[in-house]
């Protein structure tokens, strides 16, 4: 566990120093907010073990810009996204409360085989901290949720040309890989772990045999006026069965939003 999280540390680093640097040529920044509601599905064994199901809301906030790696091939990705979502059990007595934050950050080389053609690949840090709250539960409410991992994902996007505009079609995927979450042991209540500071292989090693997500948007840009208007589907599939405890999580929904582009210059280099 120790190897895996300095593992874990150093490619931070690594993603962390390879931040874009100035050059002689300008470059596009790409921007895009959006909105979604869909449904969810969740499961969560150390609260109880019914499935619920109900609504999500979310909000995604995407960056893309050209880095100087690799004469300027690589581009910088992060995605952040908060969602908060309110879900039912199948008598409809209970519900559970829960609200998430994601941040990824991801490096991916662009290669483009046409004029219509890009695709993007590469790999993906990304944490989640968040909560999972049930109304009925008197002892252990709730559920921390916290994790890094590290993802490979890719992007392809086609251009589509029509009489009065130009459309981009664009799909996006990623998948776990490894990375680490902090869980209590099934029947370890938090005043026990917190309080008492009685712990139990809290923090676990997370791989594709003890958990699975993968993320997936489709989206068409309609360029506008002012900027462009993006309108999609998403899918983000979470599974884990860690420490006797299996947790689910699976929703679809729209998305909806706008996209800008913006030139960047390099800063000019005043003589003293």
């Amino acid at each position: 566990m120790k190897h895996l999280l300095a593992l874990l540390g150093c490619l931070c680093a690594a993603l962390a120093a390879a931040q874009p640097q100035a050059d002689s040529a300008a470059r596009t920044v790409t921007r895009a907010t959006l909105f979604s509601i869909g449904l969810d599905y969740q499961q969560d064994t150390y609260l109880s073990p019914l499935a619920y199901d109900g609504l999500q809301i979310a909000i995604f906030h995407e960056t893309l810009r050209p880095t100087h790696l690799l004469s300027h091939r690589v581009d910088q990705r992060t995605l952040f996204q908060a969602s908060f979502t309110r879900t039912q059990n199948q008598p409809r007595n209970a519900d559970y409360l829960g609200g998430q934050l994601h941040y990824d950050y991801a490096l991916q080389y662009r290669w483009q085989p046409s004029e219509r053609w890009r695709l993007m690949l590469g790999p993906q840090l990304g944490a989640t901290a968040g909560i999972l709250y049930n109304t009925r539960n008197g002892n252990n409410p709730a559920q921390a949720l916290a994790r890094i991992q590290l993802s490979a994902a890719g992007a392809a996007q086609w251009r589509l040309h029509t009489r009065r505009r130009e459309l981009a079609l664009r799909a996006t995927l990623d998948f776990a890989l490894l990375g680490a979450m902090f869980t209590p042991a099934y029947g370890q209540s938090y005043y026990e772990l917190f309080t008492l500071g009685h712990t139990d292989h809290n923090v676990r090693a997370t791989h594709p045999f003890n958990t699975r997500r993968i993320r997936s948007q489709v989206t068409l840009d309609v360029p506008c006026r002012v900027s462009t208007l993006r309108v999609g589907c998403y899918a983000d599939l979470h599974g884990s069965h860690v420490n006797a405890i299996r947790h689910s999580d699976y929703s679809v929904g729209l998305l909806i939003g706008w996209v800008r582009h913006h030139l960047t210059r390099p800063a000019r280099r005043t003589i003293p």
